[in-house]
């Protein structure tokens, strides 16, 4: 494959880097998971193949067409970034993550409610990819980016889920937020108050703000420590 007609900045790079650390970090991925920032209409830069807890400061992702075949040694499910990337032009980030109590969940064909303020971000309700398999073709990624649709989540049952986002800031925290929406789901459910209230569609849109730093100061928590904390601040 020829080489890439777009360079990162190293700004870009080191975004990529913390924001595959930070997820890490919130234990919202161990082994598998992965998050990519896009670069123009035709272009993204995906983490580094690994551990994104591992990934070490000025250790390179790759650049991705948006539209072709993986360069080598880019991971398969990478083909999902790809699909949303194709679908909607308002994603400049996806983050594909392995968070606990959403994978609980997801195993019994169930995501979080909007029943609290950072649940209220995937009012009225986050998609299910009701296939446990991982995606390893063009026609498995395409589904799960149909089923995403104009959300900011998709969760994949059994397997994890998806967060398409503006910025990878917010695809970051968005997915933590996702985690606190099932940890809260999964709790309710165990004392018995399923059908305790759910957030209407009014209350959700007005909860949902991006005023007052909100997403800004929960990157900056999550990315505390990160060697590279300077240069994406």
């Amino acid at each position: 494959m020829s080489a890439p007609s777009i360079v990162p900045t190293p700004r870009q790079q080191s975004l990529v880097r913390a924001a595959a650390r930070a997820l890490a970090r919130a234990n919202l991925a161990h082994a598998y998971g992965h998050c990519s920032l896009r670069l123009d209409k035709d272009h993204f830069l995906v983490c580094a193949a690994k551990p994104m807890g591992m990934i070490a400061p000025h250790e390179a992702g790759t650049v991705v067409p948006v539209h072709g075949e993986l360069p080598e040694g880019v991971l398969g499910e990478v083909r999902i970034h790809q699909h949303i990337y194709r679908l909607r032009e308002d994603v400049g980030a996806v983050v594909r993550s392995m968070p606990r109590d959403v994978m609980t969940l997801s195993s019994a064909r169930i995501t979080p409610a909007p029943r609290h303020g950072m649940g209220s971000y995937f009012s009225p309700a986050v998609p299910l990819w009701d296939d446990p398999q991982l995606v390893r073709s063009d026609e498995q990624a395409a589904g799960v980016a149909a089923a995403l649709g104009n959300a900011r989540a998709v969760v994949m049952r059994g397997n994890g889920a998806v967060v398409a986002a503006p910025s990878i800031e917010q695809a970051v925290v968005l997915t933590w937020y996702l985690e606190d929406a099932a940890r809260i789901e999964l709790q309710l459910r165990a004392a018995g108050l399923a059908d305790g209230p759910i957030l209407s569609l009014e209350e959700a849109a007005r909860r949902a703000t991006g005023a007052g730093r909100i997403f800004e100061r929960m990157w900056e928590y999550l990315c505390d420590g990160d060697p590279e904390f300077a240069d994406v601040i």
